[in-house]
Order: C-alpha cells, then structure tokens, then sequence
C-alpha cells in the first residue's frame, strides 16, 4: 500500500490518522471539504465533495487504500444525513471500483447495533438494529462494502467504531471506548492485512467491560493495548445521570431519542 486516501481527514479520527500515520505509507492523500493545514512531506490535500461522483474520482486516481471517514458524524435529520452517508459512501465505493482501488476501510458504528440491551454480548454475526437515522445510515454503508466486495472484487473492512475519545466520559462509554492510539492501530492493521474479502470489526479498545466481540479474524492482527478501567473508579464515583431508556441499549442516548415504542417487544 503506497498511497492511502483518507476521506474526513479534517475529523477527530481522520487527524488522529493523519499523525498516526505520518511516514508509515509513501503518500497519504488528505480530504475533505473542511479546510486541513498545509501538506507536509509525504502528504497530499486533495478537496473533494462526497456528493460529487467527478470530484471524488478525482480524489481516487491512483490510490492504493481508502479509509472513508466522511460522514455527518452523529444523529441528525433525514435531508442532511442523505447526501453526506447515503450518497456520500456509494460515491466513495463506486469511485474506487471506477479507479481500481484495491481496498476501502469504511467507518461504521456501533450504532448499527445500538438496540441491542447492553446485558447481551454481541459479534458481529448479529443482524443490525439501528438505532436512528444515523446507524441506518450505517447499516447501508455495510451493505454498500458487501455489494462491492462480492460484485466488483474489493477487499472491504467495515469498522464498526464505538466511542472514540481521549478518555472515556460516563458508563456507557466504559465499555465502547476506542482510544486514539488504538484507532491507528486498528486501521494500520485493516490497511496492511494478507488479502481479506470482506470483515466487519468492532473498534473497541482493550475495555475490561467491552461487550463486543471480534470472532473469527484474528488474522486482520489487531490486538487493542488501552483500557477504559483505568478511568472508571472517576467516572463511577459520579452519579449515574443517564435515562432510563438509555441505560438500556448499547446505542443510549440515540436510542431515547424520539422513542415512543414499546420496551417489553425488544429483546
């Protein structure tokens, strides 16, 4: 892999890759419509608009690997989530099967399972659940790297990213954490893996509290170092703030939101 694409890279997680990766691969090509600080060595900027097929084309010639972050990073209203994770990620996959990219590393959530209760231990053979338009928005994204790896040939990772944060803030995030040097490794890991078809992968630190499991692709090499305990004794001498429907579900607060269902139907 010699030149990585990284779409969001003006993000939280996509500066975190950037200084993560810095030196590790040839280029680095950076995006986004959010303004980045000037190229460094070994760095390309390269502005492209997710909605905008031509534009991101452009932004794939000769990429080796993209890490697509781009996204509206949390819930919101149908009319913005559409144009920016819906036609947003096909644009990213269909670009790259146009131009031969070899891999795309897309960042999904854990919210695409966020109404599972956080009693019950999941992998990722569990079928979604979103829990609000962002993790329906996830959920395609998914479907979208399964199409292309089946049809066209890609090789695909679908990160399944819990809470990523300098340190965790409250329970819920305790088991969910995703360090920022863990973030790079997982990604380094998913970039430069022997040849794999399609993977989906919690990004979840080392928590001792993690519900989540990786089964079966221990060969993709990541073995997460941080520990959300190190900050629990803090968070849990706090009171516990969070509603009762929250508390409930692994996606919390997105979960509460608008709910008018009925609890005792979801298992």
């Amino acid at each position: 892999m010699n030149r990585i694409l990284i779409t969001g890279a003006a993000g939280k997680i996509g500066s975190t890759l950037r200084e993560g990766m810095r030196g590790r691969y040839a280029v680095l090509r950076l995006s986004d419509i959010a303004p980045l600080d000037p190229a460094r060595a070994g760095e390309e900027i390269m502005r492209a608009d997710l909605t905008d097929l031509a534009e991101v084309e452009g932004a794939m010639r000769d990429v080796d690997c993209v890490v697509h972050l781009g996204a509206i990073a949390g819930e919101d209203t149908w009319d913005k989530i559409l144009p920016h994770n819906v036609v947003g990620t096909w644009n990213v996959f269909e670009a790259a099967r146009r131009q031969g990219v070899h891999r795309v590393i897309y960042a999904s959530s854990h919210h695409v399972v966020g109404f599972y209760r956080r009693a019950r231990f999941i992998d990722q053979t569990v079928a979604p659940r979103p829990d609000g338009v962002y993790g329906v928005s996830k959920v395609f994204g998914e479907a979208v790297g399964r199409l292309f790896a089946d049809k066209h040939g890609l090789s695909v990772a679908c990160l399944r990213i819990g809470a990523f944060r300098d340190k965790p803030a409250d329970r819920r995030l305790l088991p969910i954490w995703l360090s920022p040097r863990d973030a790079v490794r997982l990604v380094g890991c998913c970039i430069d893996a022997p040849d794999y078809h399609f993977i989906v992968v919690y990004g979840v630190s080392n928590n001792r509290r993690n519900r989540y499991r990786n089964a079966g692709i221990e060969s993709l090499g990541y073995r997460p170092q941080d520990d959300s305990e190190d900050y629990a004794a803090d968070i849990l001498s706090t009171p516990d703030l969070e509603d009762a429907i929250s508390r409930q579900f692994h996606g919390g607060l997105y979960a509460q939101m608008g709910f008018d269902g009925d609890l005792a139907r979801i298992e």
